[in-house]
C-alpha cells in the first residue's frame, strides 16, 4: 500500500523540531572543542574539518551560542575563544553544557518556587520523565534534612530538584542518597572544591564547613517505587555577607573554595552529568562501588561523633554499612547502625 506522498502538515513541525535539535547537537559539539581548548584559541578550519561544516554553519552556530550568553571571542589568524560561562539556569545556557543522556534535558526554571521538591513531585505524579529538573532562585520555602530551612538568596547558589524513576525495590531506594553525595562531592571537587568531603549521610563539607545539602523524598505506588525526587542545593557564588553572622563560620561555597566565581551553568551540568554517571555505575554493578567511593570521601569515618534522633549516641564512626547505615563503635566494642539521625563531629580519633 502505498501511503501518498508527504504533505507540508506531516513534515512541517517535524521537519522543524528535527533541525532545531540538529542545531543544539552541534552547538553542544562546538562548545565541547572550546572548553577542551582550556582558554587557547581554536582555529575555524579546525571546526570545519573536525565537524565536517562549512565557515558558514560554524559561525551561525557561534553567534548563536553568544546570543544565550556564551562569551565567545574571535580574532582573524587565530580563530575563537571561550572566555566564560552564562550564569543563568536556562535550558538554553546549561543544554550546551551538559554530557547526560536523560538528566536535565527537560529543565523547569523558575523566577520563584516555595519549593523545587514539592514542584518536582507535583510534576512526576503529572507523568513527568526520569531526569527531569526544576530549578528555582530563590526557594522561599526551601527545605533541609529534617525539615530545616536552606538559605540561599536569589542568582548565588544552584537550587534544583531531579526527578529520579529508579528501577529498585523499596527496600534499596535510600541507596540513592549515597549515589548523590558521591556524585555532588566528585563534581564540586571538578570545579575547585579540592577539599570536599562527605559527612554522613548526604552533606558536603569542605574543611567542617558546610558547601552543599541533600534531601532524597521516596512516592510509592502501591509496593513499588514510582519515583525520587532528589533535592540538591549547592553554594555557588555564596558570599560570607550573603549570610547571617552566625552562619558565616559555619558555611562555604565553591566560589570561596576556589578563589574565583563559578558560572551557575557550568555546575549544573556537571553536578548533573556526575549524578547520571554514579547513578549507571549504581545500576550496573549495585551499591558496593558507590559504598567504597563513599568511604574514600568521607569526612565521618575515623572520627568521634555525637548522634543526635530517637536515641542519642557518642562513639567513633567505624563503617558505612551494606544497606547505607553508619556503624558506630560505642563502649567497649559495641557496634551501633545508626539509619537516621544527626551527626556531629567531635574529634579526629
Amino acid at each position: 500500500m502505498n501511503p501518498g506522498p508527504a504533505t507540508d502538515a506531516d513534515s512541517g513541525p517535524k521537519a522543524k523540531a528535527a533541525a532545531q535539535k540538529a542545531a543544539l547537537q552541534l552547538e553542544a559539539l562546538i562548545l565541547g572543542l572550546l572548553v577542551e581548548a582550556d582558554g587557547d584559541w581554536v582555529s575555524g578550519q579546525y571546526l570545519c574539518g573536525k565537524l565536517d561544516l562549512s565557515r558558514a554553519q560554524v559561525l551561525a552556530r557561534i553567534d548563536s551560542l553568544r546570543l544565550v550568553g556564551f562569551p565567545i571571542h574571535a580574532s582573524p589568524g587565530r580563530g575563537y575563544r571561550l572566555e566564560g560561562f552564562p550564569d543563568s539556569l536556562g535550558q538554553q545556557q546549561v543544554d550546551p553544557l551538559l554530557a547526560t543522556v536523560d538528566l536535565g534535558r527537560w529543565l523547569k526554571v523558575h523566577d520563584e518556587l516555595d519549593s523545587t521538591n514539592d514542584e518536582a513531585h507535583r510534576l512526576a505524579d503529572a507523568g513527568a520523565a526520569h531526569g527531569t529538573v526544576v530549578t528555582a532562585e530563590p526557594q522561599t520555602k526551601g527545605r533541609g534534612r529534617r525539615g530545616r530551612a536552606w538559605v540561599s538568596p536569589p542568582g548565588k547558589n544552584l537550587a534544583m530538584s531531579v526527578v529520579l524513576r529508579p528501577k529498585l525495590p523499596p527496600a534499596r531506594a535510600s541507596e540513592l542518597s549515597i549515589v548523590a553525595a558521591v556524585a555532588v562531592c566528585e563534581a564540586a571537587r571538578e570545579l575547585g572544591a579540592e577539599h570536599a568531603k562527605v559527612k554522613w549521610p548526604n552533606d558536603i563539607e569542605c574543611e567542617g564547613k558546610k558547601l552543599a545539602g541533600l534531601l532524597a523524598e521516596l512516592r510509592m505506588a502501591g509496593d513499588e517505587v514510582s519515583h525520587v525526587v532528589l533535592g540538591i542545593g549547592l553554594n555557588v557564588n555564596l558570599a560570607p555577607e550573603d549570610l547571617p553572622e552566625e552562619l558565616r563560620p559555619l558555611a562555604t561555597s565553591l566560589s570561596m573554595e576556589r578563589g574565583e566565581p563559578v558560572a551557575r551553568s557550568l555546575a549544573c551540568a556537571r553536578v548533573l552529568g556526575a549524578l547520571e554517571d554514579w547513578l549507571e555505575v549504581h545500576e550496573l554493578q549495585g551499591f558496593e562501588p558507590v559504598r567504597e567511593r563513599w568511604k574514600e570521601l568521607s569526612s565521618t569515618l575515623g572520627r568521634r561523633v555525637r548522634v543526635e534522633g530517637n536515641h542519642a549516641l557518642e562513639g567513633e564512626a567505624v563503617d558505612l554499612e551494606p544497606d547505607g547505615a553508619l556503624s558506630v563503635l560505642v563502649g567497649e566494642g559495641q557496634r551501633v547502625r545508626v539509619v537516621a539521625g544527626d551527626v556531629e563531629h567531635l574529634r579526629t580519633v
